[in-house]
């Protein structure tokens, strides 16, 4: 008789608190539909965080690598590209913070469209650079080194959630940054 009652009244408890987190946890200011922000406007990084990130990164790598005198010559060459792709993002990030401010859209989604296609043929010209500089670097590491630079290349693009928002050219440009490792 007791069991009945036991298992009753936890399955009540977990109904109960299942609607209580629907209700606290999918509403109020989480982004559904109820003009709150949604979730990528609320965890954007500044861009300080992601010129700090870039840089903890781009250390990493080098770091890693272990260069010699004579590899290190390549070295400059290709942080520099990366860095001018990090460059691109933020300026991007504050453009599209600043939009945002002013609310501003793009009117038609034409204008969207131009604006994401400028942007692409910008990071592919960033990305370019970077196959161009990071070539002769590669081709000077012994096989050990171009094991890790697969593996630690993969840090230089931003992480899922830390990428300061929506930004199609930079999505598209980060899935690019991955294969050329």
């Amino acid at each position: 008789m007791l069991k009945p009652v036991i298992t009753a009244t936890a399955l009540m408890a977990l109904a109960g608190a299942s609607f209580a987190y629907a209700e606290h946890g999918f509403g109020g200011d989480r982004g559904f539909g109820d003009g709150g922000p949604r979730a990528e406007q609320r965890h954007r990084l500044s861009a300080g965080d992601i010129s700090a990130f870039a840089d903890a990164r781009i250390a990493a790598l080098k770091a890693g690598l272990q260069l010699t005198p004579d590899q290190s010559k390549n070295w400059p060459p290709f942080e520099q590209a990366v860095r001018d792709l990090v460059q691109l993002r933020i300026q991007r990030a504050q453009a599209r913070q600043a939009d945002e401010q002013q609310q501003q859209q793009p009117a038609t989604p034409f204008e969207r469209l131009s604006q994401r296609a400028d942007n692409m043929a910008k990071t592919g010209a960033a990305l370019k650079k970077i196959a161009d500089a990071g070539t002769p670097l590669y081709q000077n590491l012994n096989d050990d080194q171009k094991n890790r630079f697969t593996t630690l290349a993969r840090m230089l693009r931003p992480h899922h959630g830390m990428r300061g928002g929506h930004e199609h050219g930079w999505r598209d440009g980060r899935r690019e940054l991955s294969h050329f490792s």
